[in-house]
């Protein structure tokens, strides 16, 4: 093999290992973000109970009014 071959192969080996880093770089972003939402939508979901059993709360005070009065 002739150096500007050797050469030319080199450089095609150092861009696949800089991409390689660069993908595992972005996988990991990519994996924070995926969890980061994950965490959103528990909390969101866990507020959205509250204000559901909140709000059944109400209701029934309502109607209990409702009867009484």
């Amino acid at each position: 093999m002739s150096d500007a071959n050797f050469s030319g192969l080199e450089e095609k080996v150092d861009e696949l290992i800089q991409l390689c880093a660069d993908m595992k770089s972005e996988n990991q972003n990519l994996r924070d973000r995926a969890n980061g939402w994950e965490d959103e939508r528990k909390s969101l979901s866990d507020k959205s109970q509250l204000a559901r059993v909140r709000l059944e709360k109400v209701l029934r005070r309502l109607k209990t009014l409702e009867q009484d009065g």
